[in-house]
């Protein structure tokens, strides 16, 4: 681990931790998904324009096959970003970002609906996690039934898209996918975007700095970082931002925000962050796309 690794490994912890205050300030005045539309569209526009820049504009030419998976992976995650767009309304940042915390756990539950065998340990600790889970569904500090619900839906849609990542045929280049796939999710939710008829005039001046700290830090910064990282350091380490993300969104949400820890989150949190910790060290050979790109 060179500093520049260590640098690299805290700008993942803090920067994707930090983006569940993001949503939820951006979400106050900005229309979620015409928020999130907007986010990924300028994201991808970027990130094109980055790895046209850098590797020429044959980079980004891909087949139909590989566009259509991309579209695919594109309505799944940045489509799972558009759901807790809407459920941070009404649930609290650092909840929200505990059931999110669920996602490595359900991968393994839809690795074995295929057939997979993953290691005994980590069928063990999906269970134990989802009993974290099962202490998290319920209205406190805030929260509404259906926006824990959202936020769930949230977690198993993001899931789904991991899952689903390194099953069908994507470009080769990380960064060339991701680029569709911001693209292809954004173009998908603009529709629903604009049918929430946002009106710029009343979108407030907090709400616009935290979307372009969305886009800029959340979507590029965090995401360039995360993809060196996946180059230059094990698996293992990198994986780690899964149960370090909770901690910096809870503590952020509770200095910024006012937000509460009860004692039932507290505890559900235990659960979850230890099993999520136990999983991600015995599968640490599989990738968690990362919820924050």
């Amino acid at each position: 681990m060179t500093a520049r690794a260590w640098t690299a490994l805290w700008a993942v912890y803090l920067i994707w931790g930090s983006t569940y205050l993001g949503i939820k300030v951006a979400g106050d005045t900005i229309p979620s998904f015409f928020a999130v539309s907007t986010r990924f569209l300028v994201a991808g526009g970027i990130m094109a324009a980055l790895v046209a820049v850098r590797r020429g504009g044959r980079a980004l030419r891909i087949g139909r096959r590989e566009l259509a998976c991309a579209a695919l992976i594109g309505l799944l995650l940045p489509g799972a970003n558009g759901i807790l767009f809407v459920a941070e309304r009404t649930v609290p940042t650092g909840l929200a970002s505990l059931i999110i915390a669920s996602v490595p756990l359900l991968v393994v539950l839809m690795r074995l609906a295929s057939g997979d065998r993953p290691p005994t340990l980590a069928i063990v600790g999906v269970l134990i996690g989802f009993g974290g889970v099962a202490i998290l569904f319920h209205p406190e500090g805030g929260a509404t039934w259906w926006g824990i619900a959202l936020a769930g839906l949230s977690a198993f849609a993001w899931a789904l898209g991991s899952f689903l990542s390194a099953r069908i045929p994507l470009p080769a280049d990380a960064l060339v996918a991701t680029t569709y796939e911001m693209l292809a999710g954004g173009l998908i939710m603009l529709p629903i975007g604009l049918a929430e008829h946002p009106h710029p005039s009343s979108f407030s001046g907090g709400s616009l700095l935290a979307f372009a700290y969305l886009v800029v830090f959340g979507s590029i910064i965090g995401y360039t970082a995360y993809v060196w990282l996946l180059h230059h350091v094990p698996l293992g380490t990198v994986s780690t931002y899964a149960y370090v993300n909770p901690v910096v969104a809870i503590a952020l949400g509770v200095l910024f925000l006012d937000e509460t820890v009860t004692r039932r989150i507290a505890l559900g949190a235990a659960i979850v962050l230890g099993s999520v910790a136990i999983v991600v060290r015995r599968e640490s050979e599989v990738a968690i796309e990362p919820f924050a790109e």
